[in-house]
């Protein structure tokens, strides 16, 4: 029995194994074969005030779904459109700025060639991803990627896979490309994608932070009295310490005024902020990575951060909390 079994495990593993090393191959090859056409359907993209139109049917149609998503959330406008619904109505979706991607292996997908028909008599650029670039789909199109596979991984070279995988990565090196000829950066992503563990991942400090008129803050020449004050008010165990221009000075925790009052003595309550504030306390800036924030705290081994705003000449912006950071499940 255990022998049937690890049989069984085997063969599963080769299938697997088989399908994963045709498919990587067809990859390559596609790679390989990119040319002028990859990089004018970028510069035709890039040169429309429209959005990007994608369209497929069946498993291309997922591929198409999947393109525009991508597409939309790395900073080009897109949309998916069905080709069956685009002929009762959806075409009024298209607009005359807009720019085509249509995906279809073969390429006499009709209701996807209906879709391509009607943006040439708009005269859309029309370009596709197509495994046949002597189909009626590449004829129609102004611009061909060639998405052709040497085989499908399927065993019985039937079942859309190679060519499945290979229309969807042609999409992915499209959406990157544009994304890197838009300068699209990792705060752009966070402004697209702010809900979620990703959204989290990628917030700011300022998403997070506790702004200055919120925050207990002191003079360097304050009594005790004042210290003790600030540094209950709002539960922060806190107190920023600021010069007459605004700028940080330094800072008083709950458990610096324990450690002066077992160093001071009887002179502790005479005495003013300058005499036991911590100076320069750790800053960070409003559009620091909240989880780098984190690490931030933790390589130091506090629980606040103060925040300063370099626009105003690192004036004191805020205060940002490990317990808060903690709460929004940043880590």
């Amino acid at each position: 029995m255990a022998n049937n079994k690890d049989n069984a495990a085997g063969k599963h593993i080769d299938a697997a194994r088989r399908t994963l090393e045709v498919e990587s191959q067809c990859v390559a090859t596609a790679a390989a074969r990119l040319n002028q056409d990859f990089s004018r359907l970028c510069d035709t993209i890039l040169l429309s005030r429209g959005k990007v139109i994608t369209t497929g049917l069946g498993k291309s149609g997922f591929i198409a779904r999947k393109l525009a998503s991508t597409l939309a959330s790395t900073g080009t406008p897109a949309l998916y459109i069905h080709p069956s619904e685009a002929m009762h109505g959806d075409f009024g979706i298209i607009q005359k700025e807009d720019v085509l991607v249509a995906i279809a292996y073969g390429g006499e997908t009709a209701e996807v060639n209906e879709v391509a028909k009607y943006c040439r008599r708009l005269r859309i650029p029309v370009s596709s991803i197509t495994g046949k670039i002597d189909s009626t789909l590449a004829s129609l199109s102004d611009i061909v990627i060639d998405g052709s596979v040497s085989r499908e991984a399927c065993p019985l070279n039937l079942a859309p896979t190679s060519s499945a995988l290979v229309a969807m990565a042609l999409g992915d090196a499209l959406s990157v490309a544009l994304m890197e000829a838009r300068g699209f950066t990792a705060n752009d992503f966070a402004n697209l994608h702010p809900a979620g563990s990703l959204g989290r991942r990628l917030s700011r400090v300022r998403d997070h932070m506790h702004p200055l008129k919120n925050i207990p803050v002191i003079g360097p020449e304050d009594d005790f009295h004042q210290v003790l004050e600030a540094v209950t008010k709002g539960n922060f165990g806190i107190a920023a310490v600021s010069a007459a221009d605004g700028s940080l000075m330094g800072s008083v925790s709950d458990g610096d005024v324990r450690r002066h009052l077992l160093k001071a003595g009887a002179n502790a309550l005479t005495a003013r902020v300058r005499d036991f504030m911590k100076p320069a306390p750790r800053v960070v800036k409003p559009d620091m990575l909240a989880v780098d924030a984190v690490t931030m705290m933790e390589s130091n081994q506090i629980t606040s951060l103060f925040v300063v705003e370099p626009a105003s000449g690192d004036r004191l912006a805020g205060l940002v909390r490990m317990h808060d950071l903690l709460a929004a499940k940043i880590v």
